[in-house]
């Protein structure tokens, strides 16, 4: 069975492993999803992932989530841009997230990154999801 939104299966799964306190989660990989994962490793919102074959030969992305005194290092997490609707920024119209402590993950020309880097880099693209 296709999967329609891939990203936000995976940002589910971060979201629900965090509720249950779990110390790492799975999800199937791809490389939008490693991405995606290398902005919240340099963010500091996970501890880190690796890719793995499980028993079916899928490979997978194992996500070790990072906690701060008992409590998820991630409040909430948002997928924005949609497969039924896609979101666009430009480097002027940029979101801030909660006053710049949170960041929105944008896939651009030059690759996918923060908003902070995004701004530095003087590029716009889509916004792929909220992280606070």
């Amino acid at each position: 069975m296709t999967m329609s939104d891939p990203l936000g299966d995976m940002l589910t799964r971060i979201r629900n492993g965090q509720r249950a306190r779990l110390s790492d989660v799975d999800s199937p990989a791809s490389r939008l999803r490693a991405h995606v994962l290398d902005v919240l490793k340099r963010e500091g919102y996970i501890r880190g992932y690796t890719q793995r074959e499980s028993s079916n030969g899928q490979v997978e992305l194992k996500i070790e989530l990072k906690y701060h005194d008992g409590d998820p290092v991630i409040q909430k997490i948002l997928r924005i841009s949609k497969p039924g609707r896609r979101v666009y920024a430009s480097i002027k119209s940029l979101p801030k997230v909660y006053n710049g402590l949170g960041i929105s993950i944008l896939s651009t020309p030059r690759g996918v990154m923060s908003d902070g880097e995004a701004r530095a880099a003087n590029v716009g693209g889509e916004v792929l999801c909220e992280v606070f």
